[in-house]
């Protein structure tokens, strides 16, 4: 049976973005996206947040962390992909989307910076 692995969300940068480079010199920064979903609970709506960690790699990285600022609005397409590390004899494991394309959102009016590249999707 075949497998398909991909995640579309669209949400607000939850901090500023680290860009920090391989050593063979590949781009790459985390991105951490929060993203608002209204549920019903006991005949009451409420807001649940839902935190993702994103790594970003090459151009996207390096555009992300010109442009993007905390509160940006972003859309992140890519696959999910579980990390794994061991800290003190303890196994540790966490799920993040290594994003293959990142849209920033909103109106260049919200744009972070003058200088942003025309060809960014708003």
């Amino acid at each position: 049976m075949s497998s398909f692995n991909r995640v579309v969300i669209v949400g607000h940068v939850t901090r500023d973005i680290d860009l920090k480079h391989t050593q063979s010199g590949t781009a790459v920064c985390d991105l951490g996206v929060a993203v608002n979903d209204r549920v019903k609970k006991n005949e009451v709506w409420v807001d649940e947040t839902t935190f993702v960690d994103c790594t970003v790699w090459g151009r996207n990285a390096e555009t992300s962390a010109q442009f993007l600022r905390k509160g940006s609005q972003v859309l992140v397409e890519g696959r999910l992909k579980m990390d794994e590390w061991e800290t003190d004899g303890q196994k540790r494991s966490k799920m993040r989307v290594s994003a293959d394309r990142v849209v920033f959102l909103g109106s260049k009016s919200d744009a972070p910076a003058e200088d942003a590249p025309a060809d960014l999707a708003w």
